[in-house]
Protein backbone atom coordinates (compact mmCIF):
# COMPACT_ATOMS: atom_id res chain seq x y z
CA UNK A 1 0.00 0.00 0.00
CA UNK A 2 2.86 2.41 0.77
CA UNK A 3 4.31 2.11 -2.71
CA UNK A 4 0.94 2.81 -4.33
CA UNK A 5 0.33 5.82 -2.05
CA UNK A 6 3.77 7.20 -2.88
CA UNK A 7 3.14 6.81 -6.62
CA UNK A 8 -0.29 8.46 -6.32
CA UNK A 9 1.20 11.33 -4.29
CA UNK A 10 3.81 11.98 -6.96
CA UNK A 11 1.17 11.95 -9.68
CA UNK A 12 -1.07 14.28 -7.64
CA UNK A 13 1.84 16.66 -7.32
CA UNK A 14 2.26 16.57 -11.09
CA UNK A 15 -1.47 17.20 -11.61
CA UNK A 16 -1.64 19.86 -8.90
CA UNK A 17 -2.98 22.63 -11.14
CA UNK A 18 -5.37 20.50 -13.19
CA UNK A 19 -9.09 20.98 -12.70
CA UNK A 20 -10.79 19.38 -9.72
CA UNK A 21 -13.13 17.23 -11.86
CA UNK A 22 -10.27 15.74 -13.87
CA UNK A 23 -8.19 14.94 -10.78
CA UNK A 24 -11.27 13.68 -8.91
CA UNK A 25 -12.19 11.37 -11.77
CA UNK A 26 -8.64 10.03 -11.94
CA UNK A 27 -8.46 9.48 -8.17
CA UNK A 28 -11.84 7.73 -8.28
CA UNK A 29 -10.40 5.29 -10.80
CA UNK A 30 -7.33 4.75 -8.60
CA UNK A 31 -9.40 4.02 -5.49
CA UNK A 32 -11.82 1.77 -7.38
CA UNK A 33 -9.00 -0.13 -9.04
CA UNK A 34 -7.16 -0.65 -5.77
CA UNK A 35 -10.38 -1.72 -4.05
CA UNK A 36 -11.44 -4.27 -6.64
CA UNK A 37 -8.11 -6.09 -6.64
CA UNK A 38 -8.08 -6.80 -2.90
CA UNK A 39 -11.70 -6.62 -1.78
CA UNK A 40 -12.65 -9.23 0.76
CA UNK A 41 -13.48 -9.15 4.46
CA UNK A 42 -9.95 -9.45 5.93
CA UNK A 43 -8.76 -6.46 3.89
CA UNK A 44 -11.74 -4.15 4.42
CA UNK A 45 -9.99 -1.96 7.02
CA UNK A 46 -6.92 -1.34 4.81
CA UNK A 47 -9.23 -0.36 1.93
CA UNK A 48 -10.85 2.29 4.10
CA UNK A 49 -7.40 3.41 5.27
CA UNK A 50 -6.23 3.66 1.64
CA UNK A 51 -9.20 5.88 0.71
CA UNK A 52 -8.72 8.06 3.82
CA UNK A 53 -5.03 8.48 3.05
CA UNK A 54 -5.84 9.45 -0.54
CA UNK A 55 -8.22 12.11 0.81
CA UNK A 56 -5.55 13.46 3.18
CA UNK A 57 -2.94 13.63 0.43
CA UNK A 58 -5.37 15.22 -2.04
CA UNK A 59 -6.23 17.91 0.52
CA UNK A 60 -2.56 18.57 1.19
CA UNK A 61 -1.91 18.91 -2.54
CA UNK A 62 -4.89 21.24 -3.01
CA UNK A 63 -3.78 23.40 -0.08
CA UNK A 64 -0.40 23.87 -1.78
CA UNK A 65 -2.01 25.28 -4.95
CA UNK A 66 -2.11 28.86 -3.68
CA UNK A 67 -1.24 31.04 -0.72
CA UNK A 68 -4.89 31.91 0.01
CA UNK A 69 -5.31 29.29 2.69
CA UNK A 70 -6.37 25.75 3.00
CA UNK A 71 -9.52 23.82 2.22
CA UNK A 72 -11.69 23.11 5.26
CA UNK A 73 -12.31 19.46 6.04
CA UNK A 74 -16.07 19.72 5.45
CA UNK A 75 -15.36 20.95 1.90
CA UNK A 76 -12.81 18.19 1.39
CA UNK A 77 -15.31 15.61 2.67
CA UNK A 78 -17.81 16.79 0.06
CA UNK A 79 -15.18 16.54 -2.69
CA UNK A 80 -14.20 13.05 -1.56
CA UNK A 81 -17.81 11.89 -1.36
CA UNK A 82 -18.48 13.26 -4.85
CA UNK A 83 -15.45 11.68 -6.55
CA UNK A 84 -14.08 8.78 -4.51
CA UNK A 85 -16.05 5.56 -4.09
CA UNK A 86 -16.50 4.10 -0.62
CA UNK A 87 -15.09 0.59 -0.22
CA UNK A 88 -17.67 -2.13 0.22
CA UNK A 89 -17.58 -5.90 0.50
CA UNK A 90 -18.04 -7.60 -2.88
CA UNK A 91 -17.66 -11.18 -1.64
CA UNK A 92 -19.02 -11.47 1.92
CA UNK A 93 -18.10 -15.16 2.26
CA UNK A 94 -14.49 -14.81 1.10
CA UNK A 95 -12.03 -15.71 3.80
Amino acid sequence: MRAKLKAVSQEMRRRMHHSLPSVGKWLGHVVKGYSTTTQCRPTFAPLRTFRDEIVRRWRRTLCRRSDKGDIPWNGMKKLADDWLPQPHILHPLAE
